[in-house]
C-alpha cells in the first residue's frame, strides 16, 4: 500500500498513525501541499479531487479522504467499537470533527503556521469556532478517558490530529485541561511522538 500525505497535514498524519499502529506494511510518499504536488496531472489521475491524504491499494484502488481511510485501515481492529451504539458514536465524532472542528482548529493553525498570518488577523469566526470546538472536546473529556468511553477509538484519532498542534493556530490548550491530557492519553495509545 502507498500512502501519499503531506506530513504538515493532521488529516494525512492520522492515516499513517493508523497504518503503524495496526503494523500495516506501507510506503509514505511525501506530497506537498505547499508546492502543488497533489495538482499533477499524475496526482490528479489518481485523485481527482488533488487532495491528500491518498491510500493507492497493492491491487491499485486509490482511497482519499482520512476518515474513509482510517475506517478502511482499521476494519476489524480495536480502534472501531464492536457495539452498534459505541461505533456509532465514533462515527459522530468523526462526522463532527470534519465539520465543526477542522474547518477552524486546522485553519488558524494553516494561517498562523505557513502563512505567517498574526492571530490578531484570523478571521473572528475561525477563532470563536476553534474555541468553541475546544470546549465541546472539554466537556466531553471531563466526562470519560477518551470520546467514545474507556478505550481509543478512530474519534481520538482523527480529533487528536489537529487538537495536539492547536496552539499552533494560537489556541491555549491549558484552557482545556481535560483536552491536554487526553492528548497525552491518546498520543501513548497510539505510539504518537
Amino acid at each position: 500500500m502507498r500512502i501519499y500525505g503531506d506530513s504538515i497535514s493532521g488529516n494525512c498524519l492520522k492515516v499513517k498513525w493508523v497504518a503503524e499502529h495496526l503494523r500495516l506494511p506501507f510506503e509514505w510518499i511525501e506530497t506537498s501541499v505547499l508546492t502543488g504536488e497533489t495538482r499533477t496531472p499524475a496526482f490528479l489521475a489518481m485523485n481527482p479531487a488533488g487532495q491528500v491524504p491518498l491510500i493507492v491499494l497493492d491491487d491499485g484502488r486509490p482511497l482519499s479522504q482520512s476518515n474513509a481511510i482510517i475506517l478502511y485501515l482499521a476494519e476489524g481492529s480495536a480502534l472501531i467499537p464492536g457495539d452498534a451504539f459505541a461505533r456509532a458514536k465514533m462515527l459522530e465524532w468523526m462526522f463532527w470533527e470534519q465539520y465543526s472542528h477542522e474547518p477552524y482548529v486546522a485553519v488558524a493553525r494553516f494561517q498562523m503556521l505557513y502563512l505567517g498570518k498574526p492571530r490578531e488577523e484570523l478571521e473572528q469566526r475561525l477563532v470563536e469556532r476553534g474555541a468553541q470546538a475546544l470546549a465541546r472536546l472539554e466537556t466531553q473529556l471531563r466526562q470519560t478517558p477518551f470520546l467514545v468511553g474507556e478505550q481509543v477509538t478512530l474519534a481520538d484519532v482523527a480529533l487528536v490530529a489537529y487538537t495536539r498542534v492547536a496552539h499552533e493556530g494560537g489556541f491555549d490548550l491549558a484552557l482545556y485541561p481535560a483536552v491536554k491530557a487526553w492528548v497525552g492519553r491518546t498520543e501513548a495509545a497510539l505510539g504518537i511522538i
